[in-house]
């Protein structure tokens, strides 16, 4: 198949305003244009793309799969014409690293610092996800180092630890358990909570083992924020479950406590990850070399 970028465009055209004759006039070209790529890509696919019906079309399951590869190609194709235009600007490379939000609030920016005073022409390209995003954006060839929890799946992953990044409960420093040293999720279940926005990877497998327990945990406040989290903590709105290094800096000073969670899985550990047998651009592997310099075992 030769499907070319002005067909993906006007696919995805089609897909988004569910009929042919918007979408020639998106892809500015003829109706006939339009319908004769359609045509030749049904043709060489050997099966149709689309179900045409009175009110416009639909795609079919193998219109539906190439919609799905046309968008991440034609984003793809943004992205790169991106980063040529930044070494027209006078960059020498590019490196791009997505990171779960404990890395990329926490422990990346400090750990950066020196490598972009270092490399003055390299540019940076930080995107925060799920951990699982951070694993599928590596295996897709979207990024090309990673820092994830270790509670995720890296199968087919190039994965070595880089820092520990244990969780604590934080609570209000007037609450009856803020004077202990340490405490289980299950002494906590029956609080009211406070937590980052929902689909967070933190939230979701607090959320689990909250359910594992049998008590699913009432949520009063989700803030994209941890200073945010801990101001109203702080203020006795309720409990939460944050990484250590962020209650470290946020919760005394707003009224909180941070105090160690006994439970195995709140033992987190920070990977950084690679894929297998992929050379890096040059300015990657610089980065990944620093980064490994600066692991906390």
């Amino acid at each position: 198949m030769r499907f070319d970028l002005t067909d993906l465009q006007l696919f995805v055209h089609i897909l988004d305003s569910g009929t042919l004759t918007a979408a020639a006039g998106l892809s500015h070209m003829t109706l006939a244009s339009a319908s004769e790529r359609v045509r030749g890509m049904e043709a060489q696919l050997g099966a149709p793309l689309l179900e045409r019906g009175a009110r416009g079309v639909r795609p079919t399951a193998a219109g539906h799969t190439l919609g799905q590869h046309a968008r991440q190609v034609l984003q793809q194709m943004e992205h790169l014409r991106g980063d040529l235009a930044d070494f027209g600007n006078g960059l020498a490379g590019q490196a791009r690293v997505r990171g779960n939000t404990s890395a990329v609030a926490e422990h990346l920016p400090q750990a950066v610092a020196g490598f972009l005073q270092a490399q003055p022409r390299v540019a940076l390209e930080l995107q925060e996800c799920r951990s699982e995003a951070v694993l599928d954006g590596l295996r897709q060839g979207l990024c090309d180092i990673g820092i994830a929890s270790d509670a995720v799946d890296t199968s087919g992953i190039q994965a070595e630890p880089w820092r520990p990044d244990p969780l604590v409960a934080v609570l209000p420093v007037e609450h009856p358990l803020a004077r202990r040293m340490s405490l289980r999720l299950a002494e906590l279940l029956t609080q009211d909570w406070i937590g980052l926005p929902r689909g967070s990877a933190l939230q979701a497998l607090v959320q689990h083992h909250a359910t594992q327990l049998g008590q699913p945990l009432r949520w009063r406040v989700q803030l994209q924020q941890f200073d945010s989290i801990c101001q109203l903590v702080g203020q006795g709105a309720g409990v939460a479950v944050l990484p250590a290094s962020a209650a470290r800096r946020h919760a005394g000073r707003n009224g909180a406590r941070a105090i160690a969670l006994q439970d195995p899985w709140a033992q987190r550990q920070l990977l950084l990850c690679t894929r297998p047998g992929v050379q890096l651009p040059a300015h990657a592997q610089l980065l990944l070399e620093h980064l490994q310099q600066h692991s906390i075992r």
